[in-house]
């Protein structure tokens, strides 16, 4: 049993990042463009407002997908909570990875949201 709340605590853990970061990013971004922290891309750093947008773009996605992925990591791992060691820690890392997709996938979205609302210098249209 205390594996299995381990592990469980371990699938959590990038959803609770999501939805942190999300609601965080949906109210504000990094003070300055930088290259460690915050939603990095060619296209978001261009200026202070491009950046923003892609935060506050991101942050929302980040954390809906957050929420969701949690709901679903929680009810995956009440199906494993009585199966033995190996199943159990198959099953989390196998969630864990799981996971990662919707945390990249706010990629094209953002971008898309990027280069529909600014040119190639980050002007707006």
């Amino acid at each position: 049993m205390r594996f299995w709340i381990f592990m469980m605590l371990m699938t959590l853990q990038i959803p609770l990042a999501m939805i942190g970061f999300g609601k965080y990013f949906m109210k504000t971004s990094p003070k300055k463009i930088n290259f460690i922290f915050g939603y990095r891309t060619n296209m978001s750093m261009k200026n202070k407002e491009t950046w923003d947008f892609a935060h506050r773009y991101a942050g929302k996605i980040w954390y809906v997908t957050g929420w969701v992925t949690l709901l679903i990591s929680l009810v995956a791992m009440l199906i494993v909570k009585n199966q033995d060691t190996d199943t159990i820690s198959l099953s989390g890392g196998l969630f864990c990875l799981l996971q990662i997709i919707p945390l990249l996938l706010v990629i094209y979205p953002t971008e898309k949201a990027l280069r529909r609302n600014f040119d190639n210098d980050g002007n707006r249209k």
